[in-house]
């Protein structure tokens, strides 16, 4: 689709697909490709048929990480002005929806934004997903892997250190332990170990992985309320910055206010009618 760089970007029924493209170089992040998945983000969000969001990389991997010649070009000196650095200030927009408690505060740097958008992000982790790559998949609300994928932090080989938040999101999913082995070894991990240390969800079989993950996300677009999973989302995201009492408080809260919405309406009405559900988001 025009206006997106080093990514193509499709909806299928009610699901937004965002493929990193750049497959001769199992689709290495550039400058460009940041730019057009924050865009792409967006248009997703604005898109009322979109309901869930899946991204995935393009030939036999999901991102290598960052586009090795970027990361020769880096100068201490000039750290701030980076190429990269300078596409995450470059493309701005408002991903607040007013669901839910505010996450803003707290996920800030290049993906924190990620948090912040109301419908469920699913990484579809195809191959490959070292350093940076590993890292953005972590800013997914869910991960699935094909079989034949491998995961690398790679950072510790390169003389560089636990970069973009990853030192808080991966004890979060796999505990600290896990966390340093991960980290200090940068040893490659396949994608039946990634599953029993919780790096991702679940592992399908390389031969129909992608169509088990779109009937997942498809499975959220058409049966659950949208307005419910925008402010568990946002629940979940921020309770790990609050005490069980102010989690507690945060979710009654927010289900007084679901009482009122349209959506806890249809989603009693199509139960007892024995009919399938036309939420709305509402």
């Amino acid at each position: 689709m025009a206006g997106y760089e080093d990514l193509l970007y499709e909806v299928k029924g009610r699901v937004a697909v965002l493929t990193l493209n750049r497959p001769d170089k199992l689709n290495a992040w550039t400058a460009a490709m940041e730019r057009s998945v924050k865009k792409a983000m967006a248009a997703a969000v604005a898109d009322d048929k979109v309901r869930a969001i899946v991204v995935t990389g393009a030939g036999r991997g999901f991102c290598a990480g960052a586009d090795m010649g970027l990361l020769q070009q880096i100068k201490p000196e000039t750290w701030e002005d980076r190429e990269l650095a300078a596409a995450a200030r470059e493309e701005k927009f408002d991903f607040q929806s007013g669901l839910g408690p505010d996450v803003s505060p707290h996920y800030g740097g290049r993906f924190g934004y990620l948090m912040q958008v109301k419908k469920p992000i699913i990484a579809a982790i195809n191959g490959p997903a070292a350093g940076l790559g590993l890292v953005f998949a972590l800013y997914a609300d869910i991960r699935f892997a094909g079989s034949e994928a491998k995961f690398t932090t790679a950072f510790a080989s390169r003389g560089l250190i636990a970069e973009h938040g990853i030192s808080w999101l991966l004890p979060q999913l796999v505990g600290p332990a896990h966390a340093l082995d991960l980290l200090m070894s940068a040893r490659k991990v396949m994608a039946d170990e990634a599953e029993r240390m919780g790096l991702v969800n679940k592992t399908f079989p390389q031969e129909n992985f992608m169509a088990n993950v779109m009937d997942y996300a498809s499975m959220l677009a058409e049966t659950v309320s949208p307005r419910s999973m925008a402010v568990m989302k946002a629940q979940v995201w921020k309770a790990a910055f609050q005490s069980f009492d102010e989690a507690l408080a945060i979710g009654d809260s927010e289900m007084q206010k679901s009482f009122a919405s349209e959506d806890f309406k249809e989603g009693v009405a199509h139960f007892v009618e024995k009919r399938t559900a036309n939420f709305t988001g509402r």
